[in-house]
């Protein structure tokens, strides 16, 4: 593909993740049925009705030769009897997508999703059946999406174009996944932890459309700050790596693999129908290149959330703030784990946390700075401010333990202001606790500052933020 169509391919994805007109090819009366959950999610949402769903706003139009109406809405018999279509949702048995993709390059239709299954995963039959849809589609000109997966969900257009159970919050990162499954078990959890996404897109087969051709795109996009992955295989790794290697430049990336052993490995083929390849070749190219590793789902988002919201740390020299000794010995443990150097604080650092009035003479007076467990809101605010303003101090770990005089939401309220006042520094936040300390977690993760529930984590997200100094060539 030349450099220049490959361009307008990319540009034609506008239409994917903004149509103005959805057609649902396969829309059913069956409630239990994909065609139906499709159909839903477009007209009311989503099928459980929670606070982050909304209608889709466009035309939608629903294709059934054998209804007259599903979800109160009118039943075409084909997509020859509609105006122009943006994007077609294609739900109908695999033995039926051909002719399907046949009229919408016809129709000229702006983009296709192909939910349906029964293509390379199932073997050499289906591959060749995948590969005479895919041919339809290229000489069409037409951006496909799939077959084998989940949809495509873009909260900031209000787009559940899908058959997950509902739509997560609006935010700033998309998430990439080569297991339709695992996103809809993201998107349960993003909704009870209120963690946003800028898109949620499930690649399934990858027949035209890959997972780079979405990071080229996503790379422009105004809503996101940071892209996940989960990814199986690669069938073009060079393509891969020339342009997640760029995009990850000024867009941190995040990669979780699958099939980094060789069980894994068989795993992979009868899933997606992909090559998954040496883990240690991708693991390489990944570090050579600037994508940051993740180890399990749950590093993969607390790394995207502090790569999104926070700046990369200049230097490899920061600070940890904790009221409980303990946890301060830990944060250090970790941080020295990951080769996040601890900063020594200077005499004259000390001194002025000593004039402050706010100290409690057993204080640490060292890195970890312990404020002993009785700190209260003004404690804290002297101790970040007086740290944060040293040149020689890049970042800063804040440890919130609850004991009966803590008070999380003025604590937290703090670290904002600190935030705002320290834009180039990055604040990563460990509030442990639960029930007690909640407000003040939600208050910080309201206002993109990171926060963990254990400082091994913090740690670890503070040492990605180190990282994007690397990538970005700063000094």
């Amino acid at each position: 593909m030349t450099q220049q169509k490959n361009k307008e391919k990319i540009e034609s994805l506008d239409m994917l993740f903004s149509p103005r007109s959805i057609a649902v090819i396969g829309a059913s009366r069956n409630t239990a049925s994909v065609g139906y959950g499709i159909a839903k999610n477009l007209i009311e949402g989503c099928a459980f009705k929670c606070k982050y769903c909304n209608p889709f706003e466009g035309k939608i139009y629903l294709i059934n030769p054998k209804a007259e109406k599903i979800l109160g809405r009118k039943c075409y018999n084909n997509i020859d009897e509609i105006e122009k279509i943006d994007l077609a949702i294609i739900v109908v048995p695999a033995n039926v997508v051909e002719s399907v993709v046949i009229d919408c390059a016809r129709k000229k239709v702006g983009s296709m999703i192909i939910i349906s299954a029964g293509f390379a995963e199932t073997g050499n039959q289906g591959k060749a059946l995948q590969d005479k849809i895919t041919a339809i589609a290229s000489e069409a000109d037409i951006p496909l999406v799939g077959p084998n997966c989940l949809g495509i969900i873009r909260p900031a257009a209000k787009m559940n174009a899908s058959f997950a159970p509902s739509m997560p919050p609006k935010g700033n990162i998309a998430f990439i996944s080569q297991s339709g499954a695992l996103a809809d078990s993201i998107i349960d959890w993003a909704i009870e932890a209120e963690y946003g996404f800028s898109a949620i897109i499930s690649i399934g087969n990858q027949a035209d459309l890959d997972t780079s051709d979405f990071i080229e795109w996503l790379g422009n996009d105004p809503h996101t700050k940071a892209i996940a992955l989960y990814i199986e295989g690669l069938e073009d790794g060079r393509k891969f790596i020339e342009i997640a290697g760029r995009i990850s430049k000024n867009k941190p990336i995040i990669v979780l693999k699958g099939g980094r052993t060789e069980k894994g490995q068989k795993a992979i083929s009868s899933h997606t129908g992909s090559i998954a390849g040496s883990y240690r070749i991708y693991e390489t190219a990944f570090k050579q290149y600037g994508i940051e590793i993740a180890d399990n789902v749950e590093e993969l988002f607390d790394l995207a959330k502090a790569l999104a919201n926070q700046p990369p740390c200049k230097k490899n020299s920061i600070a940890i703030i904790t009221n409980a000794g303990g946890p301060g010995v830990l944060c250090a443990d970790f941080c020295e784990s990951r080769g996040v150097n601890l900063a020594e604080l200077k005499d004259s650092t000390i001194s002025k946390l000593d004039k402050s009035g706010k100290m409690h003479p057993a204080y640490s007076r060292q890195n970890p700075l312990d404020l002993v467990g009785d700190a209260l809101p003004e404690r804290y605010e002297a101790a970040i401010n007086t740290l944060l303003s040293e040149d020689y101090i890049s970042g800063m770990i804040i440890i919130q333990t609850l004991q009966t005089m803590t008070d999380p939401i003025k604590d937290a309220e703090i670290i904002i202001k600190a935030k705002k006042r320290f834009k180039d520094k990055p604040i990563v936040c460990a509030f442990m606790g639960g029930m007690f300390s909640k407000k003040g977690m939600e208050l910080l993760e309201t206002n993109k500052i990171p926060n963990y529930n254990d400082p091994k984590k913090a740690a670890r997200a503070m040492k990605a933020l180190i990282d994007r100094t690397k990538i970005n060539g700063m000094k």
